[in-house]
């Protein structure tokens, strides 16, 4: 019986090869760019997300280049030490990367770069795992915001509800979460529907490097 093609199977060595490979690219690239651009920040996400991080590139992309997610690859190819960096002082923006962090290589001056990401926060809906910035309470009564319809969906999430002559109400007041909390799922559903928002997407930078001089300057969040 011929073997199906689930059945194949895969050099492992192949793939490690590969990975090699990748990870030899990009320090080479980052080392690159530590050669052309003038200007290095480190920097990190808040509640992330692609297509606003893809936005950002987009504004960018005419003289800058960003690396994300790869650390030890990243530090590796800035240089760890002052022995190993590939430009002056650079191990220092190496050891700065720790969490989830990454870099920006731009030619653009420093006060358009920090003026764009003061002003490029995008209000959201927090998800599960994610801290809740205030208070909610609902208090027993009417919702007119909603249609009939939803009353099985809000009585699925845990609200206390029914339906009075065509009405969703609640029959008693509902704590939905508090601030400083954990929202777990459910939490944040219930948020949603209500229309509240409690994430913000921002790029906070962290540190920033001049290649003509050699200089690290600590920006102040």
């Amino acid at each position: 019986m011929p073997r199906t093609k689930r059945e194949k199977e895969v050099s492992l060595t192949k793939v490690k090869k590969k990975t090699k490979e990748a990870k030899s690219g990009m320090i080479n690239e980052v080392k690159h760019c530590a050669e052309s651009y003038e200007n290095l920040y480190v920097f990190s996400v808040d509640n992330m997300r692609s297509d606003l991080f893809l936005e950002v590139r987009q504004h960018f992309k005419a003289n800058s280049r960003f690396f994300f997610g790869k650390n030890n690859v990243m530090a590796v190819a800035l240089g760890r030490t002052k022995e190993a960096e590939c430009q002056k002082n650079l191990h220092k923006m190496a050891n700065s990367l720790k969490g989830q962090r990454g870099l920006m290589f731009t030619n653009v001056p420093d006060e358009k770069v920090i003026k764009y990401f003061e002003e490029f926060r995008h209000k959201d809906f927090a998800r599960g795992g994610q801290v809740a910035t205030e208070t909610i309470e609902l208090s027993e009564g009417p919702l007119p915001q909603f249609s009939f319809s939803m009353e099985p969906q809000l009585r699925k999430l845990g609200l206390p509800t029914k339906l009075e002559k065509g009405q969703i109400e609640l029959y008693k007041d509902f704590h939905v979460c508090s601030e400083n909390e954990t929202l777990n799922a459910e939490q944040a559903k219930i948020l949603k529907i209500l229309g509240i928002k409690m994430s913000e997407f921002r790029f906070v930078l962290h540190k920033r490097w001049q290649r003509s001089t050699g200089k690290i300057l600590e920006i102040e969040e």
